[in-house]
């Protein structure tokens, strides 16, 4: 299995618990070695991807899964978890300040705000 970082949106998000799955054609980050720092890497490497999808103010998400084809589709019962910003992160906030985790059972209440 290969853990993937794919960055998103909340309504990216939204898609991902309505359809069951993230395309096979969205972008994704793949940590270059199992260490830690890799991982955070590619971690942050999606975050700012996410960044650039949002187009202006509004809060990030990467979701992460681990995958045996890491080019294909992202299934929903194989996400890991999901970094986001907390709702209440002020509009000029640092772009590089961490996410926050949460498990997916906490999707539903992510996109709830």
């Amino acid at each position: 299995m290969t853990r993937v970082y794919v960055p998103t949106t909340l309504d990216g998000l939204a898609a991902l618990a309505a359809d069951g799955e993230l395309p096979a054609s969205v972008e994704r980050y793949v940590a270059d070695s199992d260490t830690e720092e890799a991982e955070y890497a590619a971690l942050v490497a999606a975050a700012v991807d996410s960044a650039a999808l949002l187009q202006g103010p509004g809060r990030r998400v990467v979701v992460v899964a681990d995958l045996a084809d890491p080019d294909g589709a992202v299934p929903l019962r194989l996400v890991d978890a999901v970094h986001a910003d907390p709702a209440d992160r002020p509009a000029d906030a640092d772009p590089e300040d961490d996410l926050g985790w949460y498990a997916t059972q906490e999707i539903g209440a992510l996109l709830e705000g």
